[in-house]
C-alpha cells in the first residue's frame, strides 16, 4: 500500500501539513469508519476525537445517507440556485430555518464554511447599503478568531500565522478585538465586550457593517464566553445599527449541546454562519442563516437582491443529504446525546487537569475541547519555545498516533489538543477518547522530562 503515499506526494497538494509530516512513512491513509472509529489501510482501528475536523457529527458509515445522495443523483444531479430552485434546496432551508432561533428564517447556501463567512459579510454590507448606509463596510472579528482560509475569510481570520504570506493580499476593512481568554467572571466578560463597542466608536459606528464571533471560540482553544457576553453584545450592535453574526461553522448542529450554540447564551443574532455538521461532511455545504429585518431591507430597496453567488450554492445532492443527515439526528436524538453525555465527557477532561501536572488549562463544552499543556503546573512554568516548537513540530502527532487516536496538534496562540468526537459517542466512547488522550498526554510528560 505504499504505492498509495507515493502517489499522493506526487499528485496531491496537502492542506495545512508539513512537508516533513506528509513525506513520513507513517502518513495515515484511512480507508473505512464505522460510527466513532477508523481504519487505516493496515487494518489499524483509530478512535476519530476530533469528528473528522469537527464536522462528521451522525458518526462514520451511515449507508443510508448514501443511498440519499445516490437517488438524488439519479433524480436530478444538479440545477443552479440562480432563478430557479430543486425540491432538495427549499426542504433543507425549511428545515434549518425550523432548527434556527428566532426570526432566522432565510438561508443562503454555499458549499463551505469559508464562503459561508465571505456570505455574511457580503450579505451585511448589502443590508447596509439598501438602507443608504454606504459608509458601512468594516467587520469586527476577535483575537486569534479562525472564519475561514478563502482571501475575504482570511481577512476576517485573526491568526497571525495563517495571515502572514498573503497580508498584501488581504482587505484592510477588518479590526480586531480582544477574545474572552482568561475571562471567567461575569464582569471580565463583560470588560471584553466593552472593548467592542469601544472599538466601534473608535473607528465610527457609521463605518461598521458587522460584528461576528464563535459563540464558543475555536481559536486559542474552546474558549467559553461568561454569562452576560453575548446579551451584552447584542445590545451593543443594536445601539449602533451593527448586523451581529455568529459563527457557528463549528458549534452548530449540535456541538455545543444545542442546534446552535447561540441558543445557548440566549441571543438571536442577525446572521448565523453554518457548514460542516449540517450534512456530517458526508456532502460539502455550508450557508448563511439570516433573519427576516435584513432579507425583508434588501427585497424592498433598489437594489432588489442579495447581490452574490456560487455555482454550487443549493446543490441537490447535498441538500438532499443535509435534509437526511438533520431528519436522523433529530429522530435518533443525536442532540439529546449530547446533553445526556456531556458532563461525563466534562468530568473526563477535567480528570485529565487534575491527574497531569502538565497540563495548564482545559476549556469547553458540549462535546468541544482544547486541552492546553505547560511545562509544570506546580512549579508555575510554562513551555520555552523549544519545547513548544518540538512538541508541535511532529512530537504531539507521533504520540497521538501511537495512541491510535485522530486529534489534532493546536498549535493557534498555545500548545493545545482539540477534541470534539461524534456526537453519537457514549459512556464508552467517551471513557476510551479520555484514556488515550491521557497517553498522549503521559508520554508529552515523559518528552518534556
Amino acid at each position: 500500500m505504499s504505492d498509495i503515499r507515493d502517489a499522493a506526494r506526487r499528485h496531491l497538494i496537502p492542506h495545512f501539513t508539513k512537508a516533513e509530516a506528509w513525506q513520513s512513512p507513517q502518513l495515515p491513509v484511512y480507508v473505512r469508519g464505522d460510527g466513532a472509529y477508523l481504519w487505516d489501510d493496515a487494518g489499524r482501528q483509530v478512535l476519530d476525537g476530533l469528528s473528522g475536523l469537527f464536522c462528521v457529527q451522525i458518526g462514520h458509515g451511515r449507508a443510508d445517507l448514501g443511498a440519499v445522495a445516490a437517488k438524488q443523483m439519479e433524480t436530478l444531479a444538479f440545477t443552479t440556485n440562480w432563478g430557479v430552485v430543486s425540491p432538495p434546496s427549499i426542504e433543507a432551508a425549511a428545515l434549518i430555518a425550523e432548527l434556527a432561533p428566532g426570526d432566522l428564517e432565510h438561508v443562503f447556501f454555499v458549499s463551505s464554511g469559508s464562503e459561508a463567512v465571505e456570505s455574511a459579510a457580503k450579505l451585511a454590507r448589502n443590508y447596509h447599503v439598501a438602507r443608504g448606509d454606504e459608509g458601512r463596510y468594516k467587520v469586527i472579528s476577535r483575537e486569534w478568531a479562525y472564519h475561514g482560509t478563502t482571501l475575504g475569510a482570511l481577512s476576517i481570520t485573526a491568526v497571525p500565522r495563517l495571515r502572514a504570506p498573503f497580508l498584501p493580499m488581504l482587505w484592510d476593512g477588518v479590526r480586531n478585538v480582544p477574545n474572552t481568554l482568561h475571562a471567567t467572571t461575569k464582569e471580565q466578560g463583560l470588560e471584553r465586550v466593552r472593548a467592542i463597542e469601544e472599538k466601534i466608536l473608535e473607528e465610527g459606528p457609521e463605518t461598521v457593517a458587522l460584528v461576528i464571533a464563535e459563540p464558543v471560540q475555536n481559536g486559542r482553544g474552546a474558549l467559553v464566553p461568561p454569562d452576560g457576553y453575548w446579551p451584552e453584545l447584542r445590545r451593543i450592535c443594536d445601539k449602533y445599527g451593527v448586523l451581529l453574526c455568529a459563527d457557528e461553522v463549528i458549534n452548530g448542529f449540535g456541538r455545543l449541546g444545542a442546534w446552535f450554540g447561540s441558543e445557548l447564551f440566549g441571543v438571536v443574532p442577525d446572521l448565523l454562519t453554518f457548514a460542516k455538521g449540517v450534512t456530517s461532511a458526508y456532502a460539502p455545504l455550508g450557508g448563511v442563516i439570516a433573519t427576516n429585518k435584513v432579507v425583508d431591507e434588501i427585497a424592498a430597496s433598489p437594489l432588489a437582491s442579495f447581490v452574490h453567488g456560487s455555482t454550487f450554492g443549493g446543490h441537490p445532492v447535498a441538500t438532499a443529504v443535509a435534509v437526511a443527515n438533520l431528519m436522523a439526528m433529530r429522530e435518533e436524538g443525536v442532540v439529546e446525546n449530547v446533553v445526556a453525555h456531556k458532563d461525563h465527557l466534562a468530568n473526563r477532561m477535567r480528570d485529565l487537569h487534575d491527574t497531569y501536572d502538565v497540563v495548564k488549562e482545559v476549556r469547553g463544552m458540549g462535546y468541544f475541547y482544547a486541552v492546553e499543556l505547560m511545562g509544570s503546573r506546580a512549579a508555575g512554568r510554562d513551555l520555552t519555545a523549544d519545547e513548544s516548537a518540538g512538541l508541535l513540530g511532529g512530537e504531539l502527532t507521533r504520540f497521538i498516533r501511537e495512541a491510535a487516536l485522530h486529534i489534532r496538534a493546536d498549535d493557534r496562540g498555545a500548545t493545545m489538543l482539540a477534541i470534539a468526537p461524534p456526537l453519537i459517542c457514549g459512556t464508552d466512547e467517551l471513557d476510551d477518547l479520555a484514556t488515550r488522550v491521557a497517553q498522549v498526554i503521559e508520554k508529552a510528560a515523559a518528552w518534556l522530562a
